[in-house]
């Protein structure tokens, strides 16, 4: 069996390495007390004081009131807020102008667009990329913004409108408010009838592989669709009720996604911005968003 010993009166010098024992010994195998090197033991000397250091001339230990402060009290907090104001003193001059000009003259005004540009474009990066995609591509149910189609105007007043008060924001009362009904899950049409309707709305874009309107998914159309969506399908800004005669598909064009649309209802929900945002800022998205594509 193997022993595991320690004899202190066992300690010696290795001949090999010069270096003493620690008296501890396994089946003849000898532990070397190889001391830590020197430079080792005073780097971790300066950082241990270093750290101590640290901790006084900065905010460092948490207490019941809530911090120390240190020798310094500095705060990075301080100089994000130093460097923001001093980049609001820098862009002060031009953000001025965009607040006081109206929609339609800053876009007239080549530096004022500009500038509202990169404002709108920092924003949007920020707020609605997320949804609307890094380029305003959009994504299924969020809308694309490079396009000419819009849900509830495309004109400056109309997006304005749209940033500030969102759609479907409840905690806005002046939000955009527009409800498709669900025409499957309350009953409305049988599943025979919302085919027929898709096959119809599929046939006002000229979808490829769209079947053959029938004179029924007409006149379910006419009933049941048209008062929003209009009788030629070219929607209603005023109601939030999209076009249907184009090539923008909001939640797809293929039939399935056509036919769960009419099933399911409802609609997106996009927030209310003023409060958020400055009004500087929502004017220089307004102008961001109206030139991404086809503003009205």
């Amino acid at each position: 069996m193997s022993e595991d010993t320690f004899d202190k009166g066992k300690v010696r010098i290795d001949e090999v390495s010069g270096t003493p024992t620690t008296g501890h010994e396994w089946d003849g195998i000898e532990e070397l007390n190889t001391p830590l090197p020197r430079w080792w033991v005073w780097t971790f000397a300066v950082t241990v004081i270093w750290g101590l250091a640290y901790t006084i001339v900065y905010p460092a230990w948490p207490t019941l009131s809530g911090g120390t402060q240190g020798v310094t009290a500095w705060h990075s907090r301080e100089q994000v807020a130093s460097e923001v104001a001093d980049l609001q003193v820098q862009r002060g001059p031009v953000l001025d102008k965009i607040k006081d000009a109206p929609l339609d003259k800053i876009e007239a005004d080549p530096e004022l667009l500009a500038a509202a540009r990169t404002v709108g474009k920092v924003a949007f990066a920020t707020n609605c990329a997320s949804c609307h995609g890094a380029g305003g591509q959009g994504a299924k149910g969020y809308a694309n913004l490079n396009d000419d189609d819009w849900i509830w105007g495309g004109k400056l007043a109309d997006i304005k409108r749209t940033i500030e008060h969102g759609v479907r924001w409840d905690a806005d009362k002046e939000t955009h408010v527009s409800a498709m009904p669900a025409f499957g899950k309350d009953g409305i049409l049988t599943p025979e009838q919302i085919s027929a309707v898709a096959d119809h709305v599929r046939t006002y874009a000229e979808t490829p592989d769209s079947d053959a309107p029938t004179a029924e998914g007409e006149k379910l159309y006419a009933d049941n669709c048209a008062a929003c969506h209009g009788v030629d399908g070219k929607g209603n800004p005023e109601l939030g009720a999209p076009a249907l005669y184009d090539q923008v598909w909001l939640y797809g064009s293929d039939k399935p996604s056509v036919i769960a649309r009419i099933v399911n209802g409802g609609g997106a929900v996009m927030p209310a911005w003023k409060g958020k945002l400055d009004d500087t800022t929502i004017k220089a998205l307004t102008v961001y968003v109206h030139s991404l594509g086809g503003g009205q």
